[in-house]
């Protein structure tokens, strides 16, 4: 598997290279912005770990423009900024999963693993439900032609489930990919975000599975 570290702190992204190069991966780093187009340009790379201080440009807006312009190698985003806000911040701009400094290096090579595994999801996501039509790539929710408006962490569960294309999330899955945290305050916000979004679409699109999890509906 190849792997693209892109962090400017030489120290750091030294460590986090011999980390991942342990299981087996060919690792390349990069120290700007400009540095990581250019070898995600001579890609294709498996999975990115994208460090969000950068000294060239916003983290967030690399992943944004990368997605703008076709990459779908797994993204995992590195922050000091453990904030919910922050999360859902790098959800939205199309990062796939993120891991807060100071991090494990055993969760670290864990999670690269993961991704690695998972492989690239598409980008071009349309589910349609009955009479709802989810456009994850065009955020855009519809029922019988109206528009739904949904919250920046509505649409990180939705988009989630869809991308699972049916198949049931664990609740612990959600958990971690959403809110980062599998806590008990996390745990009782997901019951209020799922309410939510049903409320909203329908109560036939999320399906629950009792002592699983959560599935989008077949259409």
């Amino acid at each position: 598997m190849r792997v693209l570290v892109v962090e400017d702190h030489t120290e750091t992204r030294d460590l986090v290279a011999r980390a991942i190069g342990r299981d087996g991966h060919v690792v390349s780093g990069a120290a700007t912005a400009a540095d990581a187009r250019a070898q995600l340009a001579r890609g294709p790379w498996d999975v990115v770990v994208l460090d969000l201080g950068l000294p060239d440009a916003d983290g967030l807006s690399l992943c944004r423009s990368l997605r703008a312009d076709g990459h779908d190698a797994p993204v995992l985003v590195l922050t000091a900024q453990g904030a919910v806000s922050c999360r859902v911040a790098c959800l939205d701009a199309g990062a796939d999963d993120f891991l807060a400094k100071p991090f494990a290096v055993a969760e670290l090579r864990a999670r690269v693993r993961a991704l690695g595994r998972r492989g690239p999801l598409p980008r071009s996501l349309v589910r349609t439900v009955g009479d709802v039509t989810l456009d994850v790539t065009a955020r855009r929710a519809t029922r019988a032609g109206a528009a739904l408006p949904l919250t920046a962490r509505e649409w990180a569960l939705v988009e989630l489930l869809v991308s699972r294309g049916g198949a049931v999330v664990s609740r612990e899955e959600i958990l971690d990919g959403v809110w980062g945290e599998a806590t008990e305050h996390a745990s009782a916000s997901l019951d209020v975000i799922v309410a939510r979004v049903r409320r909203k679409l329908g109560g036939d699109v999320i399906r629950t599975a009792r002592g699983e999890g959560y599935a989008i509906e077949a259409g």
